[in-house]
């Protein structure tokens, strides 16, 4: 029988208190790993409660802990206090994404900004800060999207945010590769969680006729490709981008 175990293993899910990230975490941890969540600090606090409630959810490998993926600094200070923690960082899964669609057309300079500073120069700011830090044999794994590939109507920000993060992720397997770290990504297609519920019923009516095998993707579907890439069965896999969308692309 073959069997995960990450036991030992400390792993870092940016905006892991919810969605594919929640789903991330809580495969993460039944393999053995301990896992930090993180969040930023928004006015009303609802960021760091979601993810102090999904910590507590998931047991005491876990914890929650603040850092905004945008600020150099504030992602520099989160692994420091990780390190603290847990003493030692072995998996990074950049997951954090925000979405601003809008025509082209209608799209404001500041929604291009947002989407392109959280998913695209996020993950640089993640990866540059953890290289250093990563453990011998360390993973990487980018949260890319069928969007990079596809190309939505109004997702010019978050289409092109995501097909930058598949050749970030092609660069770093080569950087890092020298350490035996691999850098991975994961393209997944329309999965059921609150962002994927959020795209209007008729856009996903039309979305559901070109998957093969006809239904939505579940979070745990989209985590278990990630819990793979981060485990020994795929240590000679990196630089690649894997599609996890029911056969619509790829």
């Amino acid at each position: 029988m073959i069997s995960i175990d990450l036991s030992g293993k400390t792993a870092v899910v940016t905006g892991g208190g919810q969605g594919l990230g929640k789903a991330t975490a809580g495969r993460l941890i039944e393999a053995g790993s301990n896992v930090a969540i993180t969040y930023f600090r928004d006015p009303d606090g609802k960021n760091r409660s979601v993810a102090e409630s999904t910590a507590t959810e998931l047991g005491e490998q876990a914890f929650a802990v603040e850092g905004d993926v945008r600020n150099r600094d504030s992602v520099a200070k989160m692994f420091e206090v990780v390190s603290g923690q847990f003493g030692s960082l072995d998996i990074v899964v950049n997951n954090a994404a925000i979405l601003r669609d809008r025509s082209i057309k209608k799209m404001e300079d500041g929604e291009w900004d947002a989407v392109i500073e959280t998913n695209l120069s996020g993950v640089f700011h993640v990866c540059k800060e953890a290289a250093g830090r990563l453990s011998d044999g360390g993973r990487i794994v980018n949260m890319a999207s069928i969007s990079g590939f596809v190309g939505f109507f109004g997702q010019a920000n978050y289409s092109a945010a995501k097909a930058g993060v598949v050749g970030l992720t092609k660069v770093l397997s080569k950087e890092l590769a020298r350490r035996q770290i691999t850098v991975n990504a994961v393209a997944p297609g329309v999965a059921l969680t609150e962002m994927g519920k959020s795209i209007p019923e008729e856009a996903r009516l039309e979305m559901l006729k070109q998957i093969p095998l006809g239904r939505f993707g579940e979070p745990e579907e989209i985590a278990n490709a990630i819990l793979f890439l981060c485990s020994p069965l795929a240590d000679y896999i990196t630089g690649h981008t894997i599609h996890v969308n029911g056969g619509w692309i790829g």
